[in-house]
């Protein structure tokens, strides 16, 4: 078996989508958030490569194939965005003063933590893009002096928690405004909080969107001075 999946070129893709659509599956079937399509495709794929000793670079030779989709994904987020455009236009002080405000509190809460346990300079950098996009977040922790495959993991995580506790949390602090739900989900955890958003609706969506390409440039701006502070 471990030879077969070795030999095969399709592999990596194969095991990726196949247990994401598992995931789906489950989620549609019990209705809960720990049900996370994506958390569940990650730690079946873990599994699956542990079982049958399988090196990651076997099966990254044919998943890499779904990561060149990242980028162009990404862009098709304007869509929603591009007909939500009155609405941005109504509310565009409060969108980028939330944006901003999540980006800082991200940086903020990063180097509170990297002070309180003691991070090296390395770990500190690694961790500043953890609410943004792959596509983004790798460039900026690698500039950084990062380690751009530990930033990778968390963000994956990040956007997987934000996905699961979302409607907890808005319920919990009452936030119905359909607009600060969408800032608050792409400033926080960028494509996959999207999703999340998505599923909510279309102006959640669209706000979310948007919140992603803003929060990543601020980032990009702002991280290189939260990272001289360590």
């Amino acid at each position: 078996m471990r030879e077969l999946f070795c030999d095969s070129v399709f592999f990596g893709v194969l095991l990726s989508v196949s247990t994401y659509e598992l995931g789906v599956f489950l989620k549609k079937k019990y209705k809960t958030a720990v049900f996370n399509p994506l958390l569940i495709s990650v730690l079946l794929v873990i599994g699956v490569l542990l079982v049958f000793r399988i090196d990651y670079n076997v099966y990254y030779e044919g998943a890499k194939y779904l990561s060149y989709l990242l980028t162009p994904a990404t862009v098709c987020l304007a869509v929603p965005l591009y007909e939500q455009v009155e609405l941005l236009k109504r509310h565009g002080k409060a969108i980028v003063g939330g944006i901003f405000a999540g980006v800082l509190t991200s940086l903020v809460t990063i180097f509170v933590c990297a002070s309180v346990f003691g991070f090296t300079h390395q770990e500190y950098v690694t961790l500043l893009p953890k609410s943004i996009t792959t596509a983004i977040g790798m460039g900026v922790s690698e500039e950084l002096g990062g380690m751009a495959t530990i930033t990778v993991a968390v963000i994956i995580l990040t956007g997987i928690l934000g996905n699961i506790i979302a409607e907890a949390v808005f319920r919990l602090f009452r936030i119905e405004e359909a607009v600060a739900k969408g800032v608050a989900l792409g400033t926080s955890s960028h494509a996959i909080g999207t999703a999340k958003a998505m599923e909510i609706g279309e102006v959640e969506g669209a706000m979310s969107s948007l919140s992603i390409a803003v929060a990543g440039l601020m980032t990009v701006a702002v991280a290189s001075v939260f990272a001289n502070l360590i």
